[in-house]
């Protein structure tokens, strides 16, 4: 009975996986992880700031726990932030990620590997450059979205080094490229105040959504 569930269980996220790969087409598109997942049950996360700024329209697929370099596993139960973003055009593509990668795959420690395989010391291959292709390729700019400093989280605190050398490859790649933005939420919760947090001090409060989508809706009216 209980392989029967499981069984039925994996055939529907595979079902689902293969429904979210049909071409779609829109204005904005919002992959990542929770940081731009948080407050949307309430309809207070970065895409609806995004929307509400903007007056466009905005999907957002980010999920909790989604990396970049995802698994077979994580990529079947829409962990896959290359898979949140399905075929079809696209004006805008927001994006970020990493930290599950690093926490999930090298638990923050010696993880020099796993950074080369999301963006290579060059700043040209890697994972994250071929995201970015890929959404480019789709027709889309992208704005890549990096972490802010949560001086109080317990969470993924060993990571920050890791994911500063991330952000920093992925700023050497935006200035030969574009089509390609990089906002650092590190400028945006300057300082970071304890309201602009949620509970749990990493995510980010409906406030810190709120200004987070405030900010990325500035870089696309710039670049517009």
């Amino acid at each position: 009975m209980v392989l029967r569930f499981m069984v039925a269980f994996l055939l529907v996220w595979i079902l689902g996986s293969c429904a979210q790969q049909t071409a779609q087409r829109g204005d904005i598109l919002v992959i990542g992880d929770s940081v731009l997942a948080w407050n949307r049950a309430e309809g207070r996360d970065v895409g609806s700031a995004l929307a509400s700024e903007l007056g466009r329209d905005v999907v957002n697929r980010a999920a909790f726990g989604a990396q970049i370099g995802a698994n077979d596993l994580a990529r079947i139960v829409g962990l896959s932030i290359p898979g949140q973003m399905p075929p079809g055009r696209w004006n805008w593509v927001i994006a970020n990620g990493a930290a599950n990668d690093l926490g999930f795959t090298c638990g923050c420690t010696r993880c020099g590997d796993v950074i080369d395989q999301l963006i290579s010391t060059d700043s040209q291959s890697g994972a994250i450059p071929d995201l970015v292709a890929k959404a480019q390729a789709q027709g889309a700019r992208v704005l890549w979205l990096g972490y802010y400093k949560a001086p109080e989280t317990t969470a993924f605190r060993g990571c920050r080094p890791g994911l500063v050398e991330i952000e920093r490859r992925i700023e050497i790649l935006a200035r030969s490229n574009a089509g390609l933005y990089f906002l650092d939420a590190e400028d945006v919760f300057d300082p970071p105040v304890r309201d602009l947090f949620d509970a749990d001090r990493t995510h980010p409060s409906a406030k810190g959504s709120a200004l987070i989508g405030k900010e990325i809706a500035r870089v696309i009216e710039r670049a517009s």
